[in-house]
């Protein structure tokens, strides 16, 4: 049986801020069987389903305001903690997809290992620690530009990890750069990794596919920002 969430092209409303996006943009909240609200952040959970933006500003305003239980119609706890466990669980979301990546062979670490992969080319994203070094992360953008030239912008830079989050993901230790090759794996990490950005980056960052227009998510799609903030909200 066929819920809401299974029908992707959909526009979505948010509880608290009646803004309409597409699921893929959003946020899907279902209630379990105690009233408890329980974050579905893959839109795989059975029955009726509200939806927030992308956002931990929206998520904690959703919690705080009871909007889940007037969304619901229905009593609807949810717990003070609800953005932050949201936006850890989009966290191990991304890092799991990474190790799939790796697994996958779609993953080089380590600076000289990375300095390679740019010098032969297919590189799609960098991967720096968010507490590792900056003039590292400059000298790999500068090989990449040295490489590219202009074409370079359009390789995103993930700084959203820790070098002991990274060490996990990819099974190897002291990890503060790594690249990633063209396919189907890295492009589902990078799908990932940029909901979490929005999600921890506020409400700007929030805004509609249909608010940032169409040409602009063409021309950038998942390869053409810095996927990059290296605090979470609250932290």
């Amino acid at each position: 049986m066929r819920t809401e969430s299974d029908q992707a092209g959909s526009e979505r409303t948010c509880i608290v801020t009646g803004t309409k996006d597409v699921p893929d943009a959003m946020l899907r909240f279902a209630l379990s069987p105690d009233g408890s609200v329980v974050p579905d952040i893959r839109r795989k959970l059975p029955g009726r389903g509200v939806w927030t933006r992308l956002s931990f500003d929206t998520v904690s305003r959703a919690a705080a305001k009871q909007a889940f239980s007037r969304a619901f119609r229905a009593k609807a706890v949810a717990c003070a903690a609800l953005a932050e466990t949201v936006g850890a669980l989009l966290e191990r979301d991304a890092l799991q997809s990474l190790s799939i990546a790796n697994k996958a062979g779609l993953v080089v670490a380590g600076a000289f290992k990375v300095d390679s992969a740019i010098e032969a080319g297919g590189v799609v994203a960098l991967i720096q620690a968010s507490d590792g070094a900056a003039d590292g992360a400059a000298k790999r953008v500068h090989a990449l530009r040295a490489k590219l030239g202009p074409e370079a912008n359009a390789i995103v830079r993930v700084d959203l990890f820790k070098s002991g989050e990274l060490d996990l993901a990819l099974g190897r230790a002291n990890v503060i750069h790594a690249a990633l090759k063209h396919g189907a794996a890295s492009s589902a990490f990078l799908a990932r990794a940029d909901r979490l950005r929005r999600y921890r980056g506020g409400e700007a960052d929030a805004a509609t596919e249909t608010e940032r227009g169409d040409a602009m998510a063409d021309k950038a799609g998942a390869f053409g920002r810095s996927i990059k903030l290296a605090e979470k909200p609250g932290g």
